[in-house]
């Protein structure tokens, strides 16, 4: 057994407010201020969950569901990169609609509970054509991303016109605009001159004017009308970062593809998965922040933590879900109030009026899938399943979790993230309550199972034991999260196995729901003096002196009642993994309800739409069930299921098969022809293509639809955004080839050059269509 442990005497957190100098009262008399820790609504802890989505980079027809999928993982605020070359491509000629229609996208924000932070420029990066700045800009009598008052003419027009399609949207209105990121990476960052990369191989600069220059840019957003009560920046790197003006911003990525374009060539482990303490003067400085303040009088927030990573051409990967979840859990256990994630929704990028392509070289020329939580069409994938499960914790227990400290058990600062023996942990706790956090992923290290062990919570002359007898294993690549001594409406929890994951009432009871991690074995820990009553339906109970010890079943799912000395009913839940990974919380016909289903949740108003992939039935519990009779649009009711406290039924899909007509004219490249009425009873088509070679390309009458590097993935395409093309011009797939022993062959007396090379590989493996429906259920009035 290897025996752990952490002092947590003493570990109470100073919070004070007054000094930031960032917050606004809304039209409707809301509040939003800052303490040196968290962001505050109305004088309570807010835990910010902010994702991004570029509205420029997306069908805007999709945006309302895809915004919706945003809400229902969490996501409370929305950041969007607004990118000078998609709204003036031409000099002096905006472009605010279509998929470019800012103001739409933020009445929809705003339709869905959801606040907004615009990234407003001038410079953003984002993989974006110029890092986002036009062609004509360039060349001129001055230098970008300077104080030179030629340039700042033309970034005052741009913070107008601006400025024109946020009024009436901004938080002191009324609207859900609460702030405004100012430039990106100032001084620390540049990125290509598109223009002539490849040939001169030269860059936009990083900058010259420091704080000074943010501080000017702040001035003129403010006198374009674009008035927030929240301005920030990004700090890390050393970037300018005037604090006193706006709130510095952080993140980090493990997954590294812009360091293989030098003479790197293999990708070192990052210590991103180190637990540090971001919030403590005594370690002023760690790993990826530096701030130049004390870290104690700032919250440390984040907008770029890696919720996905593009690929690049010289560098391919497939990211694992397991990195985003430890990611998010990490920076967490920091100190970290407010999680940002880059991005949360993938997209396309547009094409120009005359620069066709509008990214960067190194990237796909189309897709910004970026292997994101929602994919380029709407896809939910894992690493999304795994923050939901995070977020509503972060949200349901944030006024207790915002003002918890955190506590290390050991100096990590000379950590090396190779070493994957020594258990990493830490904790957040006040006034001796709180989360033990433990972390089991590295990215770019083949990690193992930590097995038999325990960890010992010191708080002076008492020992809290996890767990009391035997020892924990917690898989490979896992990570978790246990409370200890939680309050739980008058019954202690001194401990916990299990992940907490949210809470409800019904009928005067309280619900908690919790979830095994990985590699574990479910116990709990109930203080005896406190609980009264206590029973299970899948487990066992064990009362050894003080603590009542409850180990349940870990096949399916269990629940304890438990009754309080004064008499209140409690209710744990305890979810498997994959039953946890299936549930979604929301307020749905007047209440708050729980749903356990393996389709795709979206809920606006009183429908609740279930979208499905390539499914014929779906799994479809609720709680508390549902009263009365429902209606039911795109399916059938089949029989009724239970599960626990969740009642419902299957629901079966009227399934049909998808046969385009596949024509190989070679290994390397398919024609695609479609029938009439391709989308009827549908609500997308992915096509995944199965190949291997260096590039994929998908065609529609010579226009590029997207692209993919290979990476060994399966390429996914939605083809709905297509429809009205696809039947009478059908669409064509072509693989380039990976290259063996290539050369450009040059040593003609004319002007010819021919590349030669010993071998090609491009192969096309299958392409499939893969139907997507939607079910509508709404209740029967």
């Amino acid at each position: 057994m290897r025996e752990y442990s952490i002092n947590l005497e003493n570990s109470n957190k100073k919070i004070y407010s007054g000094h930031i100098k960032l917050g606004g009262t809304s039209l409707t008399g809301d509040k939003i201020s800052f303490t040196n820790y968290y962001m505050e609504l109305n004088g309570k802890p807010f835990f910010g969950i902010c994702g991004e989505f570029h509205f420029s980079r997306c069908d805007e027809r999709f945006w309302e569901d895809e915004i919706i999928k945003m809400k229902m993982c969490g996501i409370n605020i929305i950041a969007t990169y607004i990118f000078w070359i998609h709204h003036e491509e031409e000099q002096g000629v905006f472009e605010w609609s279509g998929n470019k229609n800012l103001r739409s996208f933020i009445h929809l924000c705003a339709k869905h509970g959801l606040y907004v932070i615009i990234r407003i420029g001038p410079f953003d990066h984002g993989e974006c054509r110029n890092g986002g700045m036009p062609d004509w800009l360039f060349g001129r009598p001055f230098d970008v991303r300077s104080n030179d008052e030629e340039y700042l003419v033309y970034v005052r027009r741009l913070y107008r016109e601006i400025g024109k399609q946020v009024k009436g949207l901004l938080y002191k209105d009324g609207g859900p605009v609460i702030g405004t990121q100012i430039e990106n990476e100032y001084m620390h960052a540049g990125a290509p001159l598109e223009m002539t990369t490849g040939v001169s191989n030269e860059w936009l600069p990083a900058g010259r004017d420091g704080i000074e220059h943010m501080k000017k840019l702040k001035q003129i957003a403010i006198e374009s009308g674009i008035d927030t009560p929240i301005y920030t920046c990004t700090a890390w790197g050393g970037a300018a970062a005037p604090e006193d003006e706006m709130l510095p911003l952080w993140g980090g990525y493990a997954f590294w593809p812009w360091i293989f374009y030098g003479d790197v060539k293999e990708h070192p482990a990052t210590p991103e998965f180190i637990f540090r303490d971001y919030h403590n003067n005594a370690i002023p400085k760690c790993y990826n922040f530096e701030p130049g303040y004390p870290p104690e009088s700032y919250p440390y927030a984040c907008c770029e933590m890696g919720g996905g990573m593009t690929v690049f051409y010289k560098y391919r990967f497939q990211l694992p879900p397991e990195s985003v979840e430890a990611m998010a859990l990490v920076k967490a256990a920091g100190g970290c109030n407010f999680v940002g994630y880059y991005m949360f929704h993938g997209g396309s990028n547009p094409t120009g009026k005359h620069i066709v392509y509008l990214n960067e070289h190194a990237t796909p020329k189309i897709s910004y899938d970026f292997q994101a939580p929602i994919g380029e069409y709407g896809q939910i994938r894992e690493h999304y399943k795994r923050l939901k499960l995070l977020h509503y914790f972060f949200k349901d227990f944030e006024e207790s979790l915002c003002s918890m400290k955190t506590v290390l058990p050991y100096n990590t600062e000379d950590m090396d993230p190779y070493d994957i023996e020594i258990l990493r942990y830490a904790a957040r706790v006040k006034d001796r309550a709180g989360f033990l956090f433990i972390n089991n992923y590295q990215d770019h290290v083949e990690t193992r199972e930590q097995k038999d062990f325990c960890i010992h919570l010191q708080f002076g002359s008492e020992k809290i034991t996890i767990p009391e007898k035997g020892g924990l294993t917690l898989g490979k690549d896992a990570c978790c999260i246990f409370p200890f001594n939680l309050e739980m409406d008058g019954v202690r929890l001194k401990y916990a196995t299990t992940q907490l994951i949210t809470c409800t009432q019904h009928n005067g009871e309280k619900y908690y729901f919790f979830f095994i991690p990985p590699g574990m074995k479910g116990e709990y820990g109930f203080d005896s003096i406190r609980t009264d009553r206590i029973e299970i339906d899948h487990g066992e109970i064990e009362k050894d002196g003080g603590i009542i010890r409850v180990r349940v079943n870990e096949a399916g799912m269990s629940i304890i009642k438990l009754t309080s000395c004064e008499g209140n009913k409690i209710n744990l839940c305890t979810l498997t993994r994959e039953q946890a990974l299936n549930l979604w919380k929301v307020h749905l016909w007047g209440r708050e309800r729980l749903i356990i289903t393996d389709a795709n949740l979206i809920v606006s108003e009183n429908e609740l739409k279930l979208e499905c992939v390539d499914k014929e039935t779906i799994n479809f519990g609720m709680f508390p069930e549902i009263e009365g009779e429902v209606l039911i649009a795109g399916a059938k009711i089949g029989e009724p299921i239970k599960s626990g406290i969740f009642s419902g039924y299957m629901i079966n899909i009227p399934y049909k098969k998808i046969t385009p007509e596949i024509n190989k004219i070679k290994k390397s490249k398919a024609v695609i022809s479609f029938k009439d009425n391709l989308f009827n009873g549908l609500k997308e088509i992915l096509l995944r293509v199965d190949y291997t070679g260096d590039i994929g390309y998908a065609f529609i009458d010579g226009r590029l639809i997207n692209d993919n590097f290979c990476n060994g993935a399966v390429w996914e395409i939605g083809l709905k955004r297509y429809e009205s093309e696809l039947v009478s011009k059908g669409m064509y797939i072509h693989i380039s080839p990976l290259k063996k022993g290539a050369h450009v062959k040059s040593d003609s007396t004319m002007a010819a050059r021919m590349e030669l090379c010993e071998q090609e590989i491009a192969e096309i493996h299958s392409i499939q269509a893969i139907p997507v429906y939607e079910v509508s259920i709404k209740q029967k009035m």
